[in-house]
């Protein structure tokens, strides 16, 4: 090994005095010293501002009780599908991580254990928005000065396990010491919300809503839709006997949700297809779902025609709707079949949005009533797609690179591709989209130094004065989101 290799030097450092480790301060900046320079300036015009995050996987659970983390484990690497899947994809056993089965059979307990697997392959995370993400998280959060290894990895742990003892890592406490001003969590449709309920009712000033997510009910085909529809109506308090009284529900749902600060829907298909079916084929494909009749053919056509009465109800509640598409949910069947869904096996698949959304942006598209937020997995729409429909239609805004392409060149790619057809300011600044608490003022940190570097080569260029780059980047970083989910001074009225 070279006497200059990077770790070689920073265990002779450690020994030495204080360890040289940690994020760089020009991390994620352009080499060239001109741009590096400007992009410097931006980034310190934003990057203590407030987090917004509107959309995002957080337990509100833990901010209602408040109770100090466990461990680290449950905290940072379980949480996490970005760290998972990767392990995952190099041989490491889900049993041996903690992924709790369906059957009950065993898998390791021992959160030690398995933030030692974690140490041992975090090589692997080399070059990922991941890596990026936890670097900041360990050095900015938890004081850690040391790189992560196999080495090493245990004393790590000990010194987040001390740290999590105290008053000043309480979840609440952390909330605050982000900077986090608003936290939207994902709900579904059928929740009781009693986290929300408590965290209001405890007096506390942070302000964490929720998001009304009603995809369950929308999926017809599915062998659960029935249990999700008696949730939905025990819930709402509605007997759902026919398709009207579903929309009856759901509406009663949603002013249940605007009620504890809701300001947006969410929704997520694998085909964004918008189609208006007359009442008698609403009716038709209700009573098919009521005998267990439906197919995937038959599901599209739901989805598609309860997409169009979800921008309806927004015209009427100001929910402001999210469409997250193209995403082939549990792709690797063997491991959702044995640990359940949502862990970390969903793939991109090619999506089409100029005409699936015809219907609905033809019908609603044109409603200043109608926000929009449009998500994809599919890059190649961006130029020929997604910003000319969003440089066009007044409901729509351009959702930021989502789930595969949150990362440094994901991002850079998406300005690039969308930004000479839809401007900046149709698009919905950033969100963190996490599970993983404390890795949201990385992950916004992270946006912030890409816009500003991004915004830096248009003053190099002199495509924009130094004035315009200014206001543009408090606009990414704070103002598009909290003017997109309208999080205003006060919050949603009951």
């Amino acid at each position: 090994m070279s006497s200059t290799d990077p770790v070689r030097s920073r265990s002779a450092a450690s020994s030495a005095g204080p360890p040289a480790f940690g994020p760089h301060p020009d991390r994620f900046f352009d080499p060239d010293p001109s741009v590096r320079r400007v992009a410097r300036d931006i980034y310190a015009r934003t990057k203590d501002l407030p987090l917004i995050c509107p959309h995002g996987h957080v337990d509100p659970a833990m901010l209602a009780e408040n109770a100090p983390f466990p461990e680290p484990t449950a905290l940072i690497f379980t949480r996490d599908h970005y760290i998972v899947r990767m392990l995952y994809s190099r041989g490491v056993r889900m049993e041996s991580v903690g992924i709790p089965t369906r059957d009950g059979a065993p898998t390791e307990q021992d959160p030690r254990k398995v933030w030692q697997l974690f140490g041992d392959h975090y090589y692997l995370l080399r070059g990922t928005p991941t890596a990026a993400w936890l670097e900041q998280e360990f050095a900015d959060v938890f004081g850690v000065r040391a790189p992560m290894n196999g080495a090493n990895a245990m004393a790590i742990y000990d010194e987040i396990v001390e740290k999590l003892a105290s008053p000043e890592f309480l979840p609440r406490a952390l909330f605050e010491r982000f900077r986090i001003e608003v936290l939207a969590t994902t709900d579904k449709a059928s929740d009781r919300l009693l986290a929300h309920q408590a965290i209001r009712a405890s007096g506390w000033s942070g302000r964490v809503v929720p998001t009304f997510r009603p995809d369950a009910v929308f999926r017809v085909a599915t062998p659960g839709w029935h249990d999700e529809i008696g949730a939905l109506a025990a819930a709402s308090g509605t007997a759902i006997t026919d398709f009207a009284s579903l929309l009856a529900a759901l509406a009663q749902q949603r002013r249940y949700f605007r009620s504890l600060g809701a300001t947006a829907s969410d929704h997520a298909v694998v085909e964004p297809y918008t189609e208006w079916l007359e009442p008698a084929d609403t009716q038709r494909l209700f009573e098919r779902a009521q005998r267990g009749e439906c197919t995937d053919a038959d599901q599209r056509r739901f989805e598609a025609h309860m997409l169009m009465e979800m921008a309806r109800m927004s015209l009427d509640d100001g929910l402001v709707m999210q469409l997250h598409p193209g995403s082939l949910r549990d792709h690797n069947a063997i491991i959702a079949g044995r640990f359940g869904p949502d862990t970390g096996c969903d793939i991109p698949v090619p999506t089409e949005y100029t005409r699936n959304l015809q219907a609905l942006l033809n019908r609603f598209g044109n409603d200043p009533r109608l926000t929009l937020v449009l998500f994809t997995l599919d890059e190649s729409t961006y130029a020929r797609e997604l910003a000319p429909l969003a440089g066009h239609y007044p409901a729509l805004r351009l959702g930021p690179p989502w789930w595969f392409h949150d990362s440094i060149e994901g991002m850079t790619r998406f300005r690039h591709a969308v930004t000479e057809t839809a401007g900046f300011y149709n698009t919905a600044g950033f969100n963190d989209d996490t599970r993983a608490f404390c890795s949201i003022p990385a992950r916004h940190d992270l946006a912030r130094r890409v816009d500003a570097n991004f915004l830096a080569g248009l003053v190099a260029r002199h495509v924009m004065d130094i004035t315009a780059a200014h206001e543009v980047a408090h606009a990414l970083a704070y103002g598009l989101a909290k003017e997109t989910y309208k999080f205003g001074d006060t919050e949603s009225p009951a």
